[in-house]
């Protein structure tokens, strides 16, 4: 089995995907701040972990984070927190011809609006926003070092990440539990526009289980890049629906303007919803499922009422 280290593997996907790891007999470091709480637990496999500790912002401003991830002599490098290009590009530079495969988490923002739905990977990109430029820069440079420099590396691409631990991206198109409170008690909810935009969630495990068939499928994977998501995206009205209905309530939904709706929410809510929705995305998984044999154990709305249930049990949602 090979060595494999996780930059950012006590977040969201790392809970799920480090103790995988270890159960495949792989040999695992996890790099973090050593900061964040993991979201689930199997303390007998994170007990054949190492730990490394290593602030990345700090060491990238001084230009040793590449040499510190190289020292530890990984043969594959999940990078699961690179935000910016310059990032990545010190870590490859760093990585060259040292690495077996180096996976890169990206982003369904780097399509920004979409020609066609659902829509595939090789799409026309056209993001908008900083973070969907930033990211879509460091798609196109780690492809284009793929094939031109034989770098081993493989870009995916996530939904909206949901699971236990944290708030799913709501029908507002924002992280509001209000809104969950109002369909559990069956009070009326306001969706924006005709709630027909999009959103296009996915369970963590599902992201952890796409990297471990990545790593299993090596040369079927580098040099591409994956959607990461659900079997289906769903629409604002559809997702409320299906949410009173799973409290045990008849639908009980008003649609209002863009404008008249974002005076129910405060200006950030309003804009958090504005960045989604905008999108409205809805993407295939079928390159996924061909090349690396992806099967997500979870619908969108299978995953969202997991961490809705979670969300209950800690009382950040209230459920008569």
């Amino acid at each position: 089995m090979s060595r494999v280290l996780v930059i950012g593997g006590s977040g969201h996907i790392g809970t799920y995907l480090i103790p995988s790891l270890v159960e495949q007999g792989h040999e695992v470091l996890s790099v973090s701040r050593g900061q964040a709480k993991r979201y689930s637990e199997n303390q007998a496999a994170w007990d054949r972990v190492q730990q490394v500790v290593i602030d990345r912002v700090a060491e990238e401003a001084h230009g040793t984070f590449g040499r510190r991830i190289a020292e530890l002599e990984p043969d594959i490098v999940v990078d699961l927190i690179s935000f910016d290009l310059s990032s990545t590009q010190a870590l490859v530079d760093a990585l060259r011809g040292e690495v077996e495969h180096f996976l890169h988490c990206s982003s369904i923002w780097v399509h920004g609006h979409l020609e066609s739905v659902p829509a595939t990977e090789d799409a026309v990109l056209n993001p908008f926003g900083d973070y969907g430029i930033k990211k879509a820069q460091t798609d196109r440079w780690l492809l284009r070092q793929a094939r031109l420099e034989q770098f081993p590396a493989t870009v995916f691409r996530p939904g909206h990440i949901v699971g236990p631990g944290w708030l799913p991206i709501s029908p507002y198109g924002n992280v509001d539990a209000e809104v969950f409170t109002l369909m559990a008690a069956g009070k009326p909810i306001k969706l924006p526009n005709f709630g027909a935009e999009t959103l296009h969630h996915v369970h963590a495990s599902d992201v952890a289980g796409f990297i471990l068939q990545a790593i299993l499928n090596r040369s079927a994977s580098i040099g591409e890049a994956f959607n990461v998501v659900s079997e289906g995206a769903v629409s604002l009205r559809g997702y409320a629906e299906a949410m009173y209905r799973w409290f045990g309530h008849e639908p009980n939904v008003e649609l209002l303007s863009f404008d008249e709706w974002r005076k129910t929410q405060s200006d950030a809510q309003a804009h958090h919803a504005w960045e989604h929705i905008s999108r409205s995305h809805s993407f295939s998984i079928g390159k996924a499922r061909r090349r690396v044999e992806y099967r997500p154990r979870y619908t969108s709305l299978e995953a969202i009422k997991e961490s809705v249930a979670a969300a209950i049990a800690r009382g950040d949602i209230h459920s008569p």
